[in-house]
């Protein structure tokens, strides 16, 4: 059972990764399906898939574009946007 909590972060780590490659690389539409699909999960998931997905996928996208101070609002879907103003107070 550890090794499947393990590898579902992993797995949410590795699709940030992917999402935040795809907009070093100046592909915007790549990062906004990436993103959309992170919503879709979030929205239908369980409780523990929204969980990963705030923690892990959405902090570390909006850690990233806070360093490369790019602003959220072009790229997040507005229920990830909700949620990451919950993570910002």
């Amino acid at each position: 059972m550890k090794n499947q909590v393990t590898n579902v972060f992993k797995n949410a780590e590795r699709f940030a990764e992917v999402t935040k490659k795809a907009l070093i690389a100046g592909n915007v539409q790549r990062a906004k399906k990436c993103i959309r699909i992170a919503e879709k999960l979030f929205v239908t998931g369980s409780t523990e898939t929204k969980g990963i997905i705030t923690n892990v996928y959405l902090y570390s996208i909006a850690s990233f574009l806070n360093v490369k101070h790019c602003t959220i609002s072009n790229l997040f879907p507005e229920v990830l946007k909700i949620e990451y103003a919950k993570q910002c107070h």
